[in-house]
């Protein structure tokens, strides 16, 4: 069902009691979706499936993979290839 924002604030007690009985609840303004209410238990279950953005991937604290790298100067150099 959608509700009007003026109507979902006047009534919204109704409003998040329809929430949990029926399930998510649409907000329109002006005749547009706008929002929509749900319930902790759903908002809890979307998020946790949400996956992390590329960009929260590239900043995120831990570290993007494991692969040992070697330290450095550990490393031994190849002669250079001579070509005739």
């Amino acid at each position: 069902m959608a509700w009007q924002l003026q109507q979902a604030k006047a009534r919204f007690s109704e409003f998040l009691n329809q929430t949990l009985k029926k399930g998510p609840q649409v907000v329109t303004r002006r005749g547009v979706e706008t929002a929509v209410l749900v319930s902790i238990d759903e908002w809890r279950r979307l998020n946790g499936s949400a996956k992390p953005s590329l960009k929260d991937l590239l900043l995120a604290d831990q570290p993007r993979f494991d692969m040992p790298l070697p330290r450095r100067g550990k490393l031994r150099s190849r002669k250079p290839v001579k070509f005739d």
